[in-house]
């Protein structure tokens, strides 16, 4: 089964993506870490893009992700995470690819706001927490695992998740309306409850 998975920054949806690609045991393909993975003269030409502070381009991104998705791993399904961000890319994408279901997270802004601004990451051994939900540490200054600082990331501020957040409206949600086989899940409920209803509406047999 052919998966994308949408939805704002603090939704969860990078979470549900790893669970489901584990489940269903078909890969979960970030553009972000495709990107990462590359070598070559196109990782130079990407870096160069990205290290000016650029966007990549959609037919460029379209190209790389068109390489990953015809490898063998992709043959039975694949869960699609952050690609299209906008309509120009959600047409790119239908000349490649047919997406079986389009699971869209909701999640209202002053949820995302607290979630997105209360990730700590430890400089140390590089462990993820949230001072406001799971997983939360004993202490909101230090890793329970090493003892190391926690941080916030520099864009992890109030106003920079507000700007995400309006670009996530602007561009990426009218992406919606280039399917309509979307299935739409209420993101404030719990990683388990969300995953349940996912798979329960998919109707998917999962070990």
């Amino acid at each position: 089964m052919k998966l994308l998975i949408i939805g704002p920054q603090g939704s969860g949806k990078g979470t549900q993506a790893e669970i489901l690609s584990e489940k269903l045991r078909i890969p979960h393909i970030s553009t972000g870490d495709i990107f990462r993975s590359l070598q070559g003269p196109l990782k130079k030409k990407v870096d160069e893009i990205i290290n000016k502070g650029n966007l990549v381009p959609d037919e460029l991104t379209l190209e790389i992700l068109k390489n990953r998705l015809e490898k063998e791993d992709c043959k039975k399904g694949f869960i699609l995470d952050g690609f299209p961000r906008n309509l120009n890319q959600a047409r790119l994408l239908k000349k490649i690819t047919k997406i079986d279901k389009v699971i869209e997270i909701t999640l209202d802004d002053k949820t995302a706001i607290k979630r997105i601004t209360g990730r700590r990451l430890c400089k140390k051994c590089k462990i993820n927490y949230n001072i406001f939900t799971e997983p939360k540490p004993k202490n909101p200054e230090i890793c329970d695992e090493c003892g190391g600082k926690l941080v916030r990331r520099k864009d992890d501020t109030e106003n920079a998740v507000k700007k995400r957040l309006e670009i996530y409206k602007k561009e990426t949600l009218p992406v919606l309306k280039e399917y309509d086989n979307i299935l739409t899940i209420n993101g404030n409920q719990s990683i388990k409850e969300m995953t349940e209803e996912i798979i329960n509406n998919l109707e998917l047999k999962t070990d």
